[in-house]
């Protein structure tokens, strides 16, 4: 071979690597993960994603790509964060929360959509029915109502004198107040009083567990919110011990983290859910097929060292139906 040749050889072939890694980078799908949280908040959930992703044949920095994008407690970053993600071209967007699912399905009806809400995703619009989504989106509900009586029961149990409960909700969250209703009626039937507190922001907790603290509240049920959960939730455990307010939470990473007791849906379980949805819609099914699951498991967890700061002796029977005691 001719020198000239052989340069102009390597030299097509150097040319020709950009677009061989483009076109080999575009055949890997890229979803793009929209959440209302921080990074690194849940490592916990986003493996149990990767789970039900692997469960449909793919596994994240092998054939798919996730780009992610957190608003870190401020929901009215979503919709440009949403935006951005469609600009960018994304596969398949995974909406973490309802105002996050929302946020994604104003932007976009022709993208699929794989969501985690609290709410009853059929009444927000985000699908037709359940079983018949009929649109670009599907996912998991978590059951966030109708856990009022037994959030109240539990904490009867751990603190029998404590006529009037607190509750804690961020006002900015749409499932907040089908939340709170439910927990009003829980309380009327089991003769106990509801004092709502608001928070928005790290400010508005003092304020809230000040006015906690004028009704004389014996017990606090803390409301799902991913901005709780993430950016508050050291400061709302954290002020619960110094008040020693006995504080029932939604989720478990708040008895992790030196809560007292956690009563709620898996979410682990319904990140799984919406992991396997996300990779059979990658293999080519349509949202629009699949019904909206219901995460059906339940996580009642309770910190024995916290339990012993507030000088709480757990009975047996709770310690005994707990799915996790911290010690």
């Amino acid at each position: 071979m001719k020198r000239r040749d052989f340069i102009t050889l390597i030299g097509s072939a150097a040319a020709g690597w950009p677009l061989a890694a483009r076109a080999q980078q575009t055949a890997v799908p890229v979803i793009g993960d929209l959440s209302s949280t921080s990074p690194g908040q849940f490592p916990r959930l986003t493996a149990a994603f990767g789970e039900g992703l692997k469960q449909a044949g793919y596994i994240e920095g092998q054939n798919v790509a996730i780009e992610y994008r957190w608003s870190e407690g401020q929901y009215d970053r979503l919709p440009v964060l949403a935006a951005d993600l469609v600009h960018h071209g994304v596969a398949l967007i995974f909406a973490e929360g309802t105002t996050t699912a929302l946020a994604a399905k104003a932007v976009t009806s022709t993208i699929p959509i794989v969501f985690i809400t609290g709410g009853d995703p059929a009444r927000l619009g985000l699908v037709a029915s359940i079983n018949r989504p009929a649109g670009n989106a599907t996912g998991a509900e978590l059951i966030t109502t109708r856990l009022g009586l037994k959030r109240l029961g539990l904490l009867r149990d751990l603190v029998p004198s404590g006529a009037v409960i607190g509750m804690l909700i961020n006002p900015d969250n749409v499932n907040a107040t089908p939340e709170r209703l439910d927990v009003e009626e829980a309380a009327r039937a089991s003769g106990r009083q509801i004092v709502v507190v608001t928070a928005r922001s790290e400010h508005d907790l003092n304020a809230a567990f000040a006015k906690l603290n004028e009704h004389r509240a014996g017990g606090l049920i803390v409301g799902g919110d991913p901005f709780f959960d993430s950016v508050l939730r050291n400061q709302i455990i954290t002020l619960a011990a110094r008040h020693l307010l006995p504080t029932i939470y939604p989720q478990r990473e708040y008895a992790a983290d030196g809560g007292l007791i956690s009563y709620g849906t898996s979410l682990a379980d319904a990140y799984r859910l919406a992991g396997s949805y996300g990779g059979r819609i990658l293999r080519g099914e349509k949202p629009a097929d699949l019904p909206v699951q219901q995460a059906s498991r339940f996580e009642f967890v309770i910190n024995l060292n916290t339990a012993k700061t507030f000088g709480l002796n757990v009975p047996p029977l709770l310690l005994a139906i707990a799915d996790e005691v911290i010690e």
